[in-house]
């Protein structure tokens, strides 16, 4: 693989953790790493997946939130372009040189809809409907601007949150959007995000089937209707082998693939094993700030460090000592052997990748034991 785009910052003052060839040990705490050699591997891996299966994968960028990483994944891992989830962090990604956004959610504020339909003078632009009044909104949008905002009908399929009844309210809102001048109705988004984290694989199975069969359906009465869908879109991290498989998807939109965190490791194959095609590529990077108690040591790194709303981080590559606490710069981690030293570094996996990328300005990418590349977290903390 080719050696990652570098991005050495000369602006002072930036809360920059490293410098490139600085060696591991030296970085900050805490801090956000990447083993470039697992994220490369993992990118390489649902490339050649999407490749065999002549699918397309749309990675998402609410993942990790940066433009150099969403132009690495379409340079090299076969992505066509990347979701978001809120216009700012379109414009954020966009402004970083992505051309091929779609918005995976629904886009209902004016003042939001009026940025989106700028955003579609630069880029190819795609947003979620789920709301008859909505189309008007966008239509009046792209007229005003002169543009053309492409529109997924989203289909609730079992997550429970944004999202139409499968069948006769999706064709209603497809044939709106067709109508309406500006819009262009590009097919479905059908993303079941409740199924997945359920680590049982054939309930995960399960959950997947039924969303399958309620798209296909749909997807068939729009045919009646003459209604193509360009783009079935859905299917993450936890289930994209199902999506894949389906012959009714044909657009994947995983993201945490690339990183992995604790709570995909307790997600299990069809053989009850944890899922082993994509390897830890995210760290925290953490140091033993205090250690006067013998069974115990505490980190810098805590609640402001990271997400817990899939539990507590677990310490890479360490079965003797465990993070079990945390507060909000303070991590408790038992250490029954009384191992740990001052200063001593260690990698955390953390619970849930997502929401702790959004806490950080900086990856730090590494390879051999040295930063190799730091990329700016674009659109960290683009929450509107």
């Amino acid at each position: 693989m080719n050696a990652m785009n570098k991005t050495k910052p000369s602006v002072v003052g930036l809360n920059i953790p490293a410098e490139i060839g600085m060696k591991l040990e030296d970085v900050a705490t805490p801090s956000l790493i990447i083993d470039l050699d697992a994220f490369e591997k993992n990118v390489q891996f649902m490339g050649d997946f999407v490749a065999e299966k002549g699918l397309r994968l749309r990675a998402h960028a609410k993942t990790h939130k940066s433009a150099d990483i969403a132009l690495y994944q379409m340079s090299h891992g076969g992505a066509c372009g990347v979701c978001c989830q809120k216009v700012s962090e379109a414009e954020a990604i966009v402004d970083g040189g992505v051309t091929d956004v779609l918005v995976s959610n629904q886009v209902a504020d004016p003042k939001k809809i009026d940025r989106l339909a700028r955003l579609a003078k630069r880029a190819r632009m795609l947003v979620c409907v789920d709301d008859l009044g909505n189309v008007d909104d966008l239509a009046a949008a792209a007229q005003k601007y002169n543009v053309t905002i492409e529109c997924l009908v989203e289909i609730d399929c079992g997550a429970g949150r944004c999202g139409v009844q499968w069948g006769a309210p999706v064709v209603e809102l497809a044939k709106a959007i067709d109508a309406a001048k500006g819009l262009e109705f590009s097919g479905l988004q059908a993303y079941q995000g409740a199924a997945q984290h359920v680590h049982d694989f054939a309930a995960r199975k399960a959950k997947i089937d039924t969303a399958v069969d309620q798209v296909g359906k749909t997807v068939v009465m729009l045919k009646y209707e003459n209604l193509d869908c360009k783009i079935v879109g859905g299917a993450g991290s936890g289930s994209y082998y199902f999506e894949g498989n389906s012959g009714v998807y044909n657009e994947m939109q995983c993201g945490s693939y690339i990183f992995m965190d604790a709570d995909y490791q307790r997600v299990l194959d069809e053989n009850g094993e944890r899922i082993s095609e994509f390897e830890n590529a995210l760290f925290i990077w953490t140091s033993i700030m205090s250690k006067t108690k013998a069974d115990k040591a505490i980190c810098d790194a805590g609640l402001k460090a990271q997400s817990v709303d899939s539990g507590l981080p677990y310490i890479y590559g360490r079965d003797d000592v465990e993070y079990i606490k945390c507060s909000d710069e303070h991590g408790v981690i038992s250490d029954p052997g009384n191992v740990l030293k001052l200063n001593e570094k260690l990698k955390l996996v953390p619970g849930h990748c997502d929401p702790t990328c959004n806490v950080y300005d900086w990856y730090v990418g590494v390879r051999g034991g040295r930063v190799e590349t730091l990329w700016p977290v674009t659109a960290r903390g683009m929450a509107f």
